[in-house]
């Protein structure tokens, strides 16, 4: 039997060894599935500054929008931004042929803000972090999930 490889264990990998984890990822799923269709996803939100302030981050694959980050900055909240960003980006997944979307948030987070805009909750992990929950929630683009 051949011996395990070198493993190293960091808290700061470099960005050129995630994306040898991702494209390893993505290259195994797609000769298992057939479908090629990951494409990233953002909306960029500027400050008065100039600045990138916020806006949602994520990709469509597999007929699916997945929200991986969305951040609305404090002094733009209660105006309509969060909603305005998150239905630009349903659009935009529509366009590409996406029939749903999904993300997570934690309990101490936007959980009514997504309801209010159709998104169910699928699962939860309780006490993650302690004392709060993780929720994952989806929808269905155009109508809700069931």
């Amino acid at each position: 039997m051949k011996p395990l490889p070198r493993i190293e264990l960091t808290d700061a990998p470099p960005d050129a060894a995630r994306q040898v984890l991702i494209n390893g990822l993505v290259a195994y799923n797609q000769a298992r599935t057939g479908i090629a269709d990951h494409r990233p996803l953002a909306l960029l939100v500027y400050g008065d500054d100039g600045q990138v302030a916020g806006g949602p981050r994520g990709r469509t694959a597999y007929g699916w929008l997945f929200v991986e980050l969305l951040f609305v900055p404090e002094s733009l909240r209660g105006r309509g931004v969060g909603r305005a960003l998150l239905t630009q980006a349903e659009d935009e997944a529509r366009a590409r042929g996406a029939v749903g979307a999904w993300l997570d948030t934690f309990g101490f987070q936007a959980r009514p803000f997504y309801e209010r805009l159709g998104y169910r909750v699928f699962g939860e992990i309780k006490d993650y972090p302690p004392g709060f929950s993780r929720y994952y929630l989806a929808k269905r683009l155009g109508r809700p999930v069931d």
